[in-house]
């Protein structure tokens, strides 16, 4: 049996000391720093120590999970319980000084993520959650909202850098939930899109082509936050089917309707 308050309030810090390091070192960086992994998929060094110093972290705090990372730092089989790792999700904005960045990390158990940590560096806030447990932001209980109304919604999304294959399907649901919401917004870091879901600033965020540590931490807060995780199937085959749909709760239904309707 672990305690999963214990390791959650522990797993924060990490997040936040993480967090603290790359702001920190931000000045430092410089086109020489900057590696590109892919198609506009970019990591710096800073990416890469301050994973580094999270995996060594959470070696101590919880010595026999696996780990599985962003930037492959390490190599460790997979096993029961496993970390998931992004020491640095919005890269390309952190490289260009705009300020929405985040440290995820999460614990999963079997594939099913049960603490996750998200800390936004450029308001310093810190999403906390565990099974059974609040989400918290900063210490204090946070919840979904209540809209059930699409049309009166706020929503988030992210655009894919390396998978266009579906962009025409995509752009069709893009302008429906335009003319049928308060608007989208494309924050850049879809963990600090699904932290701002569970704390109420959005009523809905959706993206495909997402990886494990994009959303792992993220479906932990938004769940105990009150709000609901899914694919665009209504399943929970989000991590692998790289297609993830997190609202409210209130309007899953309207969304999983628009996405059947224009996203195929």
């Amino acid at each position: 049996m672990i305690h999963l308050e214990e390791i959650a309030l522990e797993v924060g810090k990490v997040a936040k000391e993480a967090g603290k390091f790359i702001s920190s070192n931000r000045a430092s960086l410089s086109q020489a720093s900057i590696e590109t992994k892919g198609t506009h998929n970019y990591v710096t060094t800073i990416d890469k120590q301050a994973e580094q110093r999270i995996v060594e972290a959470l070696s101590v705090i919880f010595s026999d999970a696996g780990f599985i990372t962003e930037e492959e730092t390490i190599q460790n089989e997979i096993r029961e319980y496993n970390w998931i790792i992004d020491p640095l999700d919005g890269t390309t904005n952190f490289i260009h000084d705009v300020p929405v960045v985040s440290v995820s990390i999460a614990l999963v158990h079997k594939n099913r993520p049960i603490i996750g940590a998200i800390y936004e560096i450029g308001r310093d806030e810190l999403f906390l959650a565990w099974d059974n447990g609040p989400a918290l932001l900063n210490g204090k209980e946070i919840r979904v909202t209540k809209q059930d109304n699409l049309n009166e919604s706020l929503l988030a999304t992210g655009f894919p850098y390396y998978d266009y294959g579906l962009m025409d399907s995509y752009l069709k649901l893009f302008r429906y939930l335009m003319e049928n919401s308060r608007g989208l917004r494309r924050l850049g870091s879809a963990a600090a899109d699904m932290a701002y879901v569970a704390c109420g600033r959005f009523e809905a965020f959706y993206e495909y082509g997402l990886h494990p540590w994009d959303v792992a931490a993220g479906t932990v807060i938004i769940r105990q936050a009150g709000g609901v995780v899914t694919d665009f199937n209504n399943g929970e085959s989000f991590m692998e089917s790289k297609r993830l749909l997190a609202t409210n709760g209130a309007v899953h239904e309207a969304m999983l309707n628009a996405i059947e309707q224009y996203f195929r």
